[in-house]
């Protein structure tokens, strides 16, 4: 899931491939603000056909807690 999360980071997104890793912080070490969340997680909605609670977003601190998310959740 990680592999898949990286990609999409770098394909929507167009971050570096060399700055994620699953300890990366999404606004810290990637720059992501709040507008490139959201579309973030409509993509994975769309990609994996969940729904992504607001709730949830708080969570979404590093490159994994969208991956340990994800994994628990598809």
């Amino acid at each position: 899931m990680f592999e898949k999360v990286k990609a999409l980071l770098m394909e929507e997104l167009q971050i570096d491939e060399s700055l994620i890793t699953p300890n990366a912080e999404l606004s810290a070490d990637l720059g992501i603000n709040s507008i490139e969340l959201a579309d973030l997680v409509l993509i994975c909605e769309e990609q994996y056909d969940i729904v992504i609670e607001d709730e949830s977003l708080s969570s979404f601190i590093t490159v994994g807690d969208v991956v340990n998310y994800l994994e628990e959740n598809c």
